[in-house]
């Protein structure tokens, strides 16, 4: 069992580590950061909330799913789903680097525009974002697939 003021720490801390995730993947293509470090760090915040609270919280408190007490871990919801995390961005990375070839450019070719957003201005929107996104998401879903199943051992 945890403390108050973990919990309320955790409550605090996890969504201004969220944001910085978001822009340190957002920013990957053109500064440091990209979606390696953007998951480690959304991975920390939820590895938080698992310590503070517990694995099922996020299934029945956030997501209001009923969780089965004679599920096992391996078959648990929150790690299938987190499996599955893990391979769309395995595809999505393997993607980012065959498209090219169907344009007869280099395995993993990279190239950008710039868009108009209302409000904002100006944005490069790089085609290396999507191999960030998939990193990103290969991180997370890898990474806490291990931790759900170690943590509950």
């Amino acid at each position: 069992m945890t403390t108050t003021i973990m919990r309320t720490t955790a409550r605090i801390v996890v969504p201004i580590v969220l944001v910085v995730a978001i822009s340190l993947f957002l920013q990957g293509h053109n500064l440091p950061g990209g979606g390696f470090i953007g998951g480690i760090l959304t991975v920390a915040a939820f590895t938080l909330v698992y310590v503070a609270y517990d694995l099922d919280y996020v299934e029945v408190s956030v997501l209001g799913r009923e969780v089965d007490p004679d599920v096992g871990i391996h078959e648990h919801r929150t790690v299938t789903t987190y499996r599955q995390v893990f391979t769309f961005g395995l595809v999505l990375v393997v993607a980012s680097g065959l498209v090219p070839l169907l344009f007869g450019e280099p395995f993993l070719a990279q190239t950008f525009t710039y868009v108009h957003l209302p409000l904002y201005g100006e944005v490069e929107l790089a085609s290396a974002l999507v191999f960030d996104a998939g990193i990103y998401f290969v991180v997370v879903g890898g990474l806490l697939t291990v931790f759900s199943v170690v943590g509950n051992e």
